[in-house]
């Protein structure tokens, strides 16, 4: 039997009606728009010690970190996703995902003070935690247990955080007397080459074209590089222009199992939040993006389910856990998805192609650590801005829904916290229910989970003033 046909058979092209050329070409395009995650994830993670919180490791420069973390990013998708292509048959895609890794860097590390070993940890304990949830089928038991306007604002609040890191990094936007401003735009030479890769890039993305964010980010390093070497800057202003991370190397054995170390000095209470915090996104952001393709896909049923979610789900779980064990934030699906799914992409073979593409992508690890900053941050803002669309999702006609997502959206920025943001949310949502009556609507969790968040929050304020 010809390998063709062996695939056709394993993955049910006839039952699907799809081809062996439908699916490469659909793997092809998700990978594609969702490539810039291998130079992005590194950005992220990677600390600059004093300057930028994350991923800092004694005796390595931020270059060879960078490297080490865009192997780590590709592994943890490959994985992932060849377990959503082989066991779970369907055509979507994943990686470590944007959000979480702002989450892990800038509140865990950053303003929580926990060190990247306990955050890896938090990460494996939340995929574990995952992984029996998801074992037992218990999905519909943790979606009932959040409020349902939480749900639909944490991708909208998450979308503003990401653009606003990115806007910084650009000099965009600048700390000021107000404390925030519009940079210095016409005269910093970091500012102008992001505003036209920016608009470059958008460019692109609303013209669909296929992998238009990673265009975007290599052309604006590009162009950065063109700058700096013709003598139209100097000084100071051509080194940030070209201000990538020097060094590159395969060898992840620092971070790999790193998260054992963490497990040994944790502070239990700070410790349960940053595993709940993720184990939220992560679940709500793949539910979420697993039904929304599967729309698209024409994978529901009468009821608006997708069938047999808990396979695509488990995926989700096995690739974050083996993610935080090898050194990266938590993986999710990827709403770039879609872009395959449209070009008829329906069964596991598309996700294969994808996972393939990404082991592939081991050959351009050193260019993860040589893209500039400004450069790899202009995919969050691109992606902060598709994310904003979650807000249509919110009865906003309804003040018992508008309030709790509105405080979501507005704190999870305005507080550089994803968590912040979320327990604005949970806390309000009782509150406010219960001052309209609608004591139906509320369950005890909702109430235990306010609680619980007040509580941390008046401890850990008056730890930080002790």
């Amino acid at each position: 039997m010809a390998l063709s046909d062996s695939l056709a058979n394993y993955f049910g092209f006839e039952e699907h009606g799809t081809t062996l050329r439908t699916e490469v070409l659909a793997g092809l395009t998700t990978f594609l728009t969702m490539s810039y995650i291998v130079v992005v994830n590194p950005s992220i993670l990677a600390g600059i010690p004093g300057e930028k919180p994350g991923i800092v490791v004694q005796g390595y420069s931020v270059g060879e970190v960078q490297s080490m973390l865009a192997v780590v990013t590709i592994i943890a998708a490959a994985v992932a996703t060849l377990i959503m292509a082989l066991y779970a048959n369907r055509p979507f895609g994943q990686a470590p995902g944007l959000g979480l890794n702002a989450f892990f860097a800038f509140t865990v590390v950053g303003a929580l003070g926990i060190s990247w070993q306990t955050a890896l940890a938090a990460v494996v304990v939340e995929g574990i935690i995952f992984i029996a949830l998801t074992a037992i089928g218990a999905r519909e038991y943790v979606i009932r247990a959040f409020p349902e306007p939480v749900k639909f604002a944490v991708g909208t609040g998450i979308g503003l955080f990401l653009a606003f890191i990115g806007l910084q990094a650009m000099n965009i936007v600048v700390n000021a007397n107000t404390l925030v401003t519009l940079g210095p735009v016409a005269t910093d030479p970091v500012a102008i080459v992001s505003v036209v890769g920016l608009f470059l890039t958008f460019a692109l993305y609303a013209r669909g074209i296929r992998g238009s964010i990673i265009i975007g980010i290599l052309a604006t390093a590009a162009l950065g590089w063109i700058v700096a070497n013709a003598g139209l800057v100097g000084g100071e202003a051509a080194d940030s222009l070209v201000a990538g991370a020097p060094g590159a190397t395969y060898d992840i054995t620092p971070l790999a199992g790193a998260f054992t170390t963490g497990l040994a000095d944790i502070e239990a209470f700070t410790f349960a939040l940053v595993v709940f915090t993720f184990f939220f996104v992560d679940f709500f952001d793949t539910a979420g993006t697993l039904t929304g393709v599967a729309q698209i896909a024409g994978f529901l049923d009468e009821d608006g389910n997708l069938p047999d979610i808990d396979k695509p789900l488990m995926a989700d779980a096995v690739g974050t856990t083996v993610g935080g064990m090898l050194g990266t934030s938590t993986v999710t699906t990827y709403i770039e998805s879609a872009s395959g799914v449209e070009e008829g992409g329906r069964t596991g073979m598309t996700a294969l192609v994808v996972a393939l593409l990404f082991l592939a992508s081991l050959a351009v690890v050193p260019l993860a650590a040589a893209i500039p900053l400004y450069a790899s941050h202009i995919a969050l803002v691109v992606i902060g801005v598709v994310m904003l669309g979650n807000v249509v999702d919110i009865a906003w006609d309804d003040l018992s829904y508008a309030i709790p997502a509105g405080m979501t959206i507005l704190v999870m920025p305005l507080t550089y916290s994803i968590a912040t943001g979320i327990a604005a949310g949970i806390v309000t949502y009782p509150i406010v229910k219960a001052a309209r009556g609608e004591w139906s609507d509320i369950r005890p969790g909702h109430w235990v989970l306010a609680g619980a968040f007040v509580v941390y929050y008046v401890v850990r304020t008056n730890t930080l003033a002790a």
